[in-house]
C-alpha cells in the first residue's frame, strides 16, 4: 500500500522533470547573460537563448530582423507571462520570415550569438539594442485564453429554482 502512495507522489515530479525546450532551442551550451548586461558591456561572441514578445518584424534583402521585448524564459524556454523585462533586443536570422505570421505580440525564442550593440530610436529616445545573430528562431503557438470563472452564489443552483420557481417570483 505504501509503495502505491510513494509511486503516486513521485510520478508528478518525474513528469514535471520531462518538460524540455523544443529541439531547435536546446542545442549546445549558452550563457545566462541578460539583455541588460549585454547593453552595458561588450559581450560579442557569447551564445545566448533569449525570448519575448515581437514588437516589429523587418524583412531585409538576405535576413529578417525582429525587435523583441525581452521576457524571462520558463523551463521550456518559452517567454513567461509577466511584465518583467530586461529591455529590448534585435534578433536577425537568415532568410525571409513573413511579418504577417511573425506579427506584433507573438512570442518567440531565439538561440544565437551576440554581436555589437546597435543604436536605434524608440520615439525620440536613443536605445542601445543588443543584436543577436539567430541560428534558430522558434515561434510559439498562441496561448488560449483562460475562460473566466463565474460564481453565482449559493441560491443560484437548481434546488432553489426547481422547488420555489425562478427568483424573485416565488
Amino acid at each position: 500500500m505504501n509503495r502505491r502512495w510513494l509511486l503516486l507522489s513521485v510520478l508528478p515530479c518525474v513528469w514535471g522533470a520531462c518538460v524540455t525546450p523544443p529541439a531547435v532551442l536546446s542545442g549546445g551550451a549558452f550563457s545566462e547573460t541578460t539583455v541588460e548586461e549585454a547593453q552595458s558591456r561588450d559581450l560579442t561572441g557569447q551564445r545566448v537563448r533569449w525570448g519575448g514578445s515581437i514588437v516589429a518584424t523587418e524583412p531585409g534583402k538576405d535576413e529578417t530582423c525582429f525587435e523583441v521585448v525581452s521576457r524571462p524564459l520558463d523551463r521550456e524556454a518559452r517567454p513567461r507571462r509577466t511584465d518583467d523585462s530586461d529591455g529590448r533586443f534585435l534578433a536577425c536570422a537568415a532568410g525571409f520570415f513573413d511579418p504577417a505570421v511573425y506579427a506584433e505580440g507573438r512570442e518567440i525564442s531565439v538561440l544565437g550569438t551576440l554581436q555589437a550593440t546597435t543604436l536605434r530610436k524608440i520615439g525620440e529616445y536613443e536605445y542601445r539594442y543588443p543584436r543577436v545573430i539567430a541560428e534558430n528562431v522558434y515561434l510559439w503557438p498562441k496561448r488560449e485564453p483562460v475562460p473566466p470563472y463565474y460564481y453565482y452564489g449559493p441560491w443560484a443552483g437548481p434546488p432553489w429554482y426547481s422547488v420555489w420557481g425562478p427568483w424573485p417570483y416565488w
